[in-house]
């Protein structure tokens, strides 16, 4: 399989492979990682999946202990969302380490996650839905978003800034974040309805809805985000955007539409690396 990234890159540990921003790779005090289909030793139906929805629970768990152990994250530190393409953001400490993973989910709508303590590690879930981290270089907290059509027209990236500003006295100026990877505007094909969503947003439309023949329409989710984003204070030059399409790229991501449904799940993790 090649790779080809100028903004990833694609490490593999014991046969687990996963990928990290170079952009948030540079920053010393975090740990993040995207998982991938790829995991020797994976025992789930889909390679790699993260969905307890879609498998055995001890074969899930096996992977998350597997790519935990690759990109040096703790298995026991894990707060997972609870997506249903919604706005809610979450504040977690490490009262809610577990919750989604080995607890119990207590909320049924966590679409995102933000934290200040460290040795808490976030996690959401993607299989061509877009992926936000959130840094904040000064305050040191962070956050993650599941932002799906209907999540991204609900301003979700905005309400995770609006969250850190009002939890942890985030600047928007000093986040830095990183979307994707996700569907591209190559594959991302909506109708009308979905459409007028997005132009309802008030937004530099024609930089991310893109109409076609047949009543059809291609969006840009990656540049419709980092414009919200911008809006919401993060100064352009600290956004980093995808460069790899997850259906182009089927062979080393789950893509909803690449399989028609027939897929696992992929997982972002993001954590403040704990004190020593």
């Amino acid at each position: 399989m090649e790779f080809d990234s100028s903004v990833f890159t694609l490490n593999t540990v014991d046969g687990v492979s996963y990928l990290t921003f170079d952009a948030l790779s540079s920053i010393p005090f975090i740990c993040h990682a995207f998982s991938t289909k790829l995991g020797e030793g994976s025992l789930t139906k889909h390679s790699m999946d993260m969905s307890f929805d879609h498998d055995d629970y001890d074969a899930v768990t096996h992977n998350y202990k597997l790519l935990c152990n690759a990109a040096g994250l703790d298995y026991t530190s894990l707060v997972a969302s609870s997506q249903d393409h919604h706005t809610f953001v979450r504040v977690c400490t490490s009262a809610q380490k577990g919750i989604g993973v080995y607890r119990k989910k207590d909320i049924m709508s966590v679409d995102a996650l933000v934290t200040i303590e460290p040795g808490v590690t976030l996690c959401t879930y993607y299989a061509d839905c877009t992926p936000i981290f959130f840094v904040d270089t000064v305050t040191h907290a962070i956050g993650l978003a599941h932002a799906g059509w209907r999540g991204t027209v609900g301003r979700i990236a905005q309400k995770v800034i609006d969250t850190m500003k009002a939890s942890f006295g985030t600047d928007p100026a000093d986040v830095v974040c990183a979307i994707g990877p996700n569907i591209s505007v190559c594959c991302y094909e909506v109708d009308k309805p979905c459409a007028d969503e997005f132009y309802a947003l008030e937004l530099d439309s024609d930089r991310f809805v893109f109409p076609k023949e047949g009543g059809k329409y291609m969006v840009d989710m990656l540049e419709c985000n980092r414009q919200i984003l911008v809006e919401s204070g993060v100064k352009p030059e600290n956004i980093t955007l995808s460069d790899i399409c997850t259906q182009d790229n089927s062979d080393l991501l789950w893509s909803h539409r690449a399989t028609k449904g027939d897929r696992g799940l992929m997982c972002a993790m993001l954590r403040i690396n704990p004190e020593k």
